[in-house]
């Protein structure tokens, strides 16, 4: 049978970290930072930073899980070497039909929706929702034909993405000192904002950063097309984090110095930061570079989810596994999981549309589904690092316990942080209640019934006599 060849080098796995982290947020957060933090431009970097060590202390743990790990899905192998087949089995069906289509098909839309403020679209409407279907399939299309150009598209669109991150880190910053603008935020809360204290501001501007950083787990699914994984994957996750962590801080201070924080607090303060700063062209140039940011989040997240299903049938795990783990000999792809991993994304378009961008087609199950998933998907972590410091008795102290307990904690304040922005408790929304965080749940729940069974039925037929496992 064919298998996958080791056809990516440690460029494109730091590009799949960066570039699937790096999306639409990092330049549309900055207002919603100031206003959970009442103003106070400190509070909301250090914010950024804060909620940056998160991310790293998770990507410290996985980087030395890979380094004993390896087979053909990254956090799919981690999970089989720490907590068993089974589970394993559950947190690949959970990242092939909820995690990573869910936020795949949100993509689609942001990269149509970027697009179409351009041209003044309704970003509701039907021209953005058909760019999103062609997005959605001219991604897919790339990756399923010819999954080296995709590898060379996630390495570009990440160079492309930080242009203007660092012509703004660095101009903004240089305008603002020359101008004042960047000491003055830096000392004044920004008028007409609510008071809120440091410690309230700082956890709320973590809860607003959370969602900006994720994305990096992306980049162990492609550990069965990676040169050296055991040296790669570490190296990419370790530096890709670093490199998020210093764009995000470095743009947010250089956008400061491009206007007062009272500006940056409206919905168009990042725009008029970008005019002040590059001229009447800043605004168009953002919103271009901002497409190409969403499309190279897209193509980094296509890229994981096209070899989901791979990963369930080579453990002959699934639904056909010898179907799922078929690889196209011409293209080194797995061909008929990217068919699945398109169909499921397409399902969760329908569903974003339906729930987000309408009146709410499904009642009480309408939730943000971007967002949402992180809090199953953070919990399914924290089992294996607590089998990592049960089983790993050969390690130092600091990777057998020290790594681990710092990744249970950033993997808890993930969920906590979730669970806080949009509420398991009920609220009002217009004349009705909405209870998000519950049924999401029950739809998480539902999900992981079918995976049941479908685990039932491989245990039968390898307990039946002379059948076909197909």
């Amino acid at each position: 049978m064919e298998k996958l060849t080791r056809k990516y080098g440690l460029m494109t796995a730091i590009c799949m970290v960066v570039g699937t982290v790096i999306g639409s947020g990092i330049f549309f957060k900055g207002q919603t930072m100031l206003e959970r933090t009442g103003g106070n431009l400190p509070v909301g970097i250090l914010a950024w930073a804060v909620t940056g060590i998160i991310m790293v202390a998770c990507a410290l743990q996985f980087s030395v899980m890979a380094t004993k790990y390896q087979k053909v899905n990254g956090v799919v192998d981690y999970a089989e070497a720490t907590c068993g087949k089974r589970y394993a089995y559950y947190l690949a069906w959970f990242l092939v039909n909820v995690y990573y289509p869910a936020m795949t098909s949100v993509l689609s839309w942001v990269s149509a929706r970027y697009f179409g403020v351009i041209f003044g679209w309704d970003i509701t409407g039907g021209e953005v929702m058909t760019l999103a279907g062609v997005f959605l399939i001219a991604v897919y299309t790339m990756n399923a034909l010819a999954p080296k150009l995709a590898g060379k598209f996630q390495t570009s669109a990440t160079f492309i993405k930080l242009v203007p991150i660092v012509l703004m880190a660095v101009v903004g910053t240089i305008v603002g000192f020359a101008r004042g603008t960047l000491t003055y935020n830096f000392t004044h809360i920004a008028s007409g904002s609510d008071s809120v204290s440091v410690g309230s501001g700082l956890f709320a501007g973590v809860v607003a950063a959370v969602f900006a950083y994720e994305g990096w787990i992306c980049a162990t699914s492609i550990n069965a097309e990676l040169k050296d994984p055991k040296k790669n994957l570490p190296l990419a996750l370790i530096i890709g984090s670093i490199v998020v962590i210093i764009a995000y801080v470095l743009y947010n201070i250089g956008l400061a110095g491009g206007a007062k924080s009272d500006v940056l607090m409206t919905d168009d303060g990042v725009y008029v930061a970008f005019k002040n700063v590059f001229g009447a062209v800043g605004g168009t140039l953002l919103n271009i570079c901002v497409v190409v940011s969403c499309l190279g989040t897209l193509n980094g997240l296509m890229m994981a989810e096209t070899r989901g299903m791979y990963a369930l049938a080579v453990r002959n795990e699934g639904p056909k596994p010898k179907l799922f783990s078929q690889v196209d000999e011409v293209t080194n792809m797995t061909t008929n999981s990217s068919v699945w991993g398109l169909l499921i994304t397409v399902l969760w378009l329908l569903y974003f549309y339906g729930a987000n961008l309408t009146s709410g087609w499904f009642g009480l199950f309408n939730f943000d589904s971007s967002e949402l998933p992180i809090i199953t998907i953070y919990a399914m972590y924290i089992p294996m690092f607590i089998v990592w410091m049960k089983k790993e008795k050969e390690l130092s102290v600091f990777k057998r316990f020290v790594l681990p307990i710092l990744a249970i904690i950033a993997c808890a304040i993930m969920v906590f942080a979730a669970v806080y922005a949009h509420g398991i408790l009920p609220f009002k929304n217009s004349e009705t209640f909405s209870f998000p965080v519950l049924f999401y749940l029950i739809i998480f729940a539902v999900i992981m019934g079918i995976g049941v069974i479908f685990d039932v039925l491989k245990t039968k037929r390898e307990k039946a006599p002379n059948k076909n496992n197909d």
